[in-house]
């Protein structure tokens, strides 16, 4: 089963760009962030007519997130659990049943947090608090899982071509890399540097100052798998081409390949 996540930055901008992808890459599912529109508004038929079932938990013109399956998605769910006056739509999760096994599939679009410290990086460290819960939640009902989309998060060093530009950015702070280190810490794996080391990998890349033509990214787009979805890893790629297109998100789609 392939299985990728994307933050398109806006459904209607990427109209085109999205569909194409999708015939090229064909997943058969595909999360996505920053779709930036109210349920009603987005052009289901778009996809369905594609063979993927639908299911968004949208915003007016901010956030949004959506799945996309070529399988039927079964008990599926809106809003991160833990605080009831978030009105952020930034997560969804659904089950996708393949030929072996089934996962609970746990889209996120994790705030950033900016400028920080302030207001917007409190509520984002609690945020990755409450996503922490609700792992640990998934992990005691022995719920195979996987949480993924835009963590807006750099894990390391590494995973930025100019890391000092970011030491007192939100994505970069020891309190968030340690919220992340947390939720590594109950047993998930990192499902690209299950595969990949080294530097120079990338899944965002700013549209200012000619950061991808200079190739001055960052990884922020992350698989975090639970440890029975994280035998089933049989790969998991960037597909950085996308992101040279025309019209492109300043994200490009991640993916892994699960043996499900």
């Amino acid at each position: 089963m392939k299985i990728a996540t994307f933050n398109i930055n806006g459904i209607k901008a990427r109209i085109d760009a999205l569909p194409q992808w999708l015939d090229e890459a064909q997943p058969d599912v595909a999360i996505l962030q920053e779709i930036k529109s109210v349920d009603e508004g987005f052009p289901r038929e778009l996809f369905e007519d594609r063979g993927y079932n639908v299911e968004t938990h949208g915003q007016k013109s901010f956030n949004g997130v959506a799945i996309l399956s070529k399988l039927p998605l079964e008990d599926v769910t809106r809003g991160l659990p833990g605080d009831d006056s978030d009105e952020q739509a930034r997560y969804i999760e659904a089950t996708v049943v393949g030929d072996h096994s089934s996962v609970r599939l746990c889209g996120l679009y994790l705030p950033n947090g900016n400028p920080a410290p302030g207001p917007k990086y409190d509520y984002k460290l609690a945020w990755m608090h409450r996503l922490e819960d609700r792992a640990r939640a998934l992990l005691a009902e022995e719920t195979p899982f996987l949480l993924t989309g835009d963590f807006n998060i750099i894990p390391q060093a590494e995973d930025a071509a100019t890391p000092d530009a970011w030491r007192e950015d939100a994505l970069f702070r020891p309190e968030s890399r340690a919220a992340w280190r947390r939720l590594l810490a109950l047993g998930l794996t990192e499902a690209f540097r299950a595969r990949t080391q080294g530097p120079g990998h990338y899944s965002f890349w700013d549209y200012q100052g000619g950061a991808w033509n200079r190739n001055n990214g960052i990884r922020i787009d992350h698989f975090l798998l639970s440890p029975a979805i994280a035998d089933s890893l049989r790969d998991c790629q960037i597909d950085k081409d996308v992101r040279g297109r025309e019209k492109p998100s300043d994200h490009v789609p991640v993916w892994v390949d699960l043996d499900l």
